[in-house]
């Protein structure tokens, strides 16, 4: 982890390293890429508030706060635009000192000197937040197997009755302005 200035780095020297102090603040910053995946998360560029409280304890700072963010995609079923709000509780220790295990050190946060990186937490949040399957309503019926058409704009939608595989090649017949001539006698 290296951290470097940006709206979501914090400085925690004010604070100190006395258990006990705290800090309260109010962020406002954008979303640098993506949180999410492909099909469903929070756009790029979009603004985030943030209330944020900064707690010194024993071994690092405990960073708690709130925020709602919207997440913007598209169904799983029919593919129509899909924009849901979420409401979000962080709390994360970032701890003094790197820890010397790799292992524990991949899963910890840590500062670098004062510094302290909020973003991989609130991304982490936003995506374990985020629905597996977006819907745009819990009863969206998709789209229509045959010809893509959005079900739900036209519940009625049918395409008649299914032709037998084994006959399909009569429709062909039918489809063409083909004319057959019976046998002459």
């Amino acid at each position: 982890m290296s951290v470097q200035t940006g709206p979501w780095v914090i400085d925690t020297h004010e604070l100190g390293r006395r258990p006990g102090h705290e800090r309260t603040y109010h962020l406002r910053a954008t979303v640098p890429a993506q949180w999410g995946y492909d099909v469903f998360g929070v756009p790029e560029g979009s603004e985030v508030d943030l209330e944020l409280r900064l707690e010194a304890v024993m071994d690092g700072v405990l960073a708690t706060g709130s925020t709602t963010v919207t997440a913007t995609g598209e169904c799983v079923r029919c593919l129509e635009q899909v924009e849901e709000d979420l409401d979000l509780e962080i709390q994360e220790l970032y701890l003094y000192d790197r820890p010397s295990d790799e292992e524990e050190a991949e899963e910890t946060q840590w500062l670098e000197g004062d510094l302290l990186d909020l973003e991989p937490t609130l991304r982490d949040a936003v995506v374990f937040a985020l629905p597996h399957h977006p819907l745009c309503d819990p009863d969206c019926p998709g789209l229509c197997p045959d010809c893509g058409a959005r079900i739900a704009d036209d519940p009625d939608h049918t395409h008649g009755a299914a032709v037998d595989p084994r006959w399909s090649a009569l429709t062909t017949l039918i489809d063409s302005d083909t004319v057959i001539e019976e046998p002459k006698e």
